[in-house]
């Protein structure tokens, strides 16, 4: 804000773009080096943001790994496609956007990172607690995608077939991970096929 109470736009633009290139920088010292393995100092350094003007944007790193699990889940998920999808009953759209929630083939970046978010988990509580939000966000998603395409089952079968495709999800991501040099196409088609069965099998 400016003496006389407006916005001083370009000193907002400033620091959006600071930020942004904060946590693009911490992203891929994430990526390359572990959660673990990479302090503020480093991001720092890499970024060339001073350490104290980067506690004045985030209280700490979890703070910031927080603001890339955000960025990288509203991009993920896609909310507002099935929103859109929901509203219009849509029900090959929202198919389609759980068989990409499923199935998707992440890039190597986003492999390792959720990789990693995976291993802090059972040792960080901050990480704990941004995992289980990005699982409550997660969740609501696909609680609305099934309750559009089968409106007459019951809480504890949709809750079922949502753990099943968040199986499927994380079990395709350790796969490529652990064995990158494989053929995968094969298996997500077969994946594809069963998921398929399983959702008009829930309508039915």
């Amino acid at each position: 804000m400016t003496n006389d109470g407006t916005i001083d736009r370009p000193r907002a633009a400033r620091s959006a773009a600071r930020r942004q290139h904060l946590l693009l920088t911490a992203r891929n010292l994430f990526v390359e080096k572990g959660f673990h393995q990479t302090g503020v100092a480093q991001i720092a350094n890499a970024s060339g943001i001073a350490v104290g003007q980067i506690y004045r944007d985030f209280a700490n790193k979890e703070a910031i790994i927080a603001a890339i699990c955000e960025a990288d889940l509203s991009g993920w998920l896609q909310e507002e496609v099935l929103e859109a999808a929901v509203a219009a009953g849509d029900s090959k759209a929202i198919r389609d956007w759980i068989e990409r929630v499923a199935i998707e083939e992440p890039s190597k970046e986003d492999r390792r990172l959720m990789c990693d978010l995976l291993a802090e988990v059972g040792r960080n509580p901050i990480i704990a607690d941004i995992n289980r939000k990005v699982d409550e966000r997660l969740n609501t998603s696909l609680e609305a995608a099934l309750v559009s395409l089968a409106p007459g089952t019951t809480k504890q079968q949709r809750a079922t077939m949502m753990d099943f495709i968040l199986s499927i999800s994380w079990g395709m991501v350790a796969r490529m991970e652990l064995y990158p040099y494989r053929e995968h196409e094969t298996l997500r088609r077969y994946v594809r096929s069963l998921l398929r069965q399983e959702i008009a099998a829930l309508g039915r």
